[in-house]
């Protein structure tokens, strides 16, 4: 039954996505799929509703050293996750992207469960080969790399 939902909803959720007035509304968005995986403890967020994998991702503030949790698309790769800091194809990355590159841990909350996880970020042939990966599942993040100057950062988040 998720499947023939995840067909239906999930292009619909790529055609919205791709959208340049989205980042306009972003903190919205974080703001009410923080709120909706809080209440159900991780079950069901905005990225699962558009019939997407989705985690929450919760890496220390490399400033601050306060824990910031984020909602982010994913993709289950390998036993593990990718990620993308693409922040819609803004000029500037995402905040966690700086949080994550300098940390040696994170912590993922997927499909309601909780993983200690080693974060890496992805150079060189990895990059291209796993950045192909991601595309398949968000075919957007070719768009947010054309809106942007920057290079797209991309981690893999490994269970500890």
């Amino acid at each position: 039954m998720y499947a023939l939902y995840a067909r239906i909803v999930r292009p619909l959720a790529i055609l919205i996505g791709s959208q340049p007035w989205l980042p306009k509304i972003n903190h919205q968005l974080v703001g009410v799929d923080k709120r909706l995986q809080r209440l159900t403890r991780g079950r069901v967020g905005l990225v699962a509703i558009a019939g997407l994998p989705g985690l929450m991702l919760t890496v220390r503030g490399a400033k601050s050293g306060l824990q910031r949790s984020t909602p982010l698309l994913c993709v289950p790769h390998e036993g593990g996750w990718l990620i993308a800091g693409s922040n819609w194809g803004h000029p500037k990355p995402p905040a966690w992207v700086s949080n994550l590159a300098a940390a040696t841990e994170a912590q993922v909350n997927f499909g309601g469960r909780d993983y200690a996880v080693v974060p890496h970020e992805v150079q060189g042939a990895d990059y291209d080969r796993l950045w192909a990966v991601m595309n398949r599942t968000w075919p957007n993040y070719a768009k947010y790399a054309r809106r942007t100057d920057r290079r797209i950062r991309v981690f893999q988040l490994t269970p500890a």
